[in-house]
């Protein structure tokens, strides 16, 4: 049975020989119907309160499941962008490691190179070395020839403009 104030107001009661006294019960009745009319006022007022906290909570779930959800996203962005780096870096690295090893190729193929024409070079020398010495030795061999022969025509030339002798015996004779 739901009575509601204005029950409580209107209600009448009968009257009997030992009965209550009817201002004390009205009284009573109206102070009843005074606090249960708050009383429900305040039950409407905490009913609006809850639906409005309910769906704020409701709204907070709903923040708090997408912020898990975006935090789940990131999460995995997060990893996946870390993953790529690893795996950029790693490519990185693999790069760089084989311009390396193909720049050490080259390199010790041009100090192969290189090491190729300085014995070229030291080989040349040698030659030139030789020749020259062969030259010189040529040079002092016909400078030698050269003075033999003025030494020797020289003494020709002494030998020619002497004086000769009277030979003793063809003249005489």
């Amino acid at each position: 049975m739901n009575v509601s104030p204005l029950d409580l107001r209107q209600q009448r009661f009968g009257t009997s020989m030992r009965g209550f006294d009817k201002v004390e019960v009205t009284s009573f009745l109206m102070a009843v119907a005074d606090d249960y009319e708050q009383a429900l006022r305040e039950t409407d007022r905490l009913r609006t309160d809850l639906a409005r906290l309910e769906g704020i909570v409701s709204q907070h779930r709903e923040n708090e499941k997408n912020l898990q959800n975006t935090l789940v996203t990131a999460q995995k962005l997060a990893d996946d962008i870390r993953a790529n780096a690893e795996e950029e870096a790693r490519r990185v690295v693999r790069d760089a490691q084989s311009r390396s090893e193909l720049l050490l190729q080259k390199t010790e193929s041009r100090l192969e190179d290189i090491q190729r024409e300085i014995d070229g070079l030291k080989l040349k020398r040698r030659d030139v070395e030789n020749t020259i010495e062969s030259t010189i030795q040529a040079l002092r061999n016909t400078l030698e020839f050269v003075k033999e022969q003025e030494t020797r025509e020289r003494e020709d030339r002494i030998l020619l403009h002497r004086p000769r002798l009277a030979e003793p015996d063809a003249r005489r004779g």
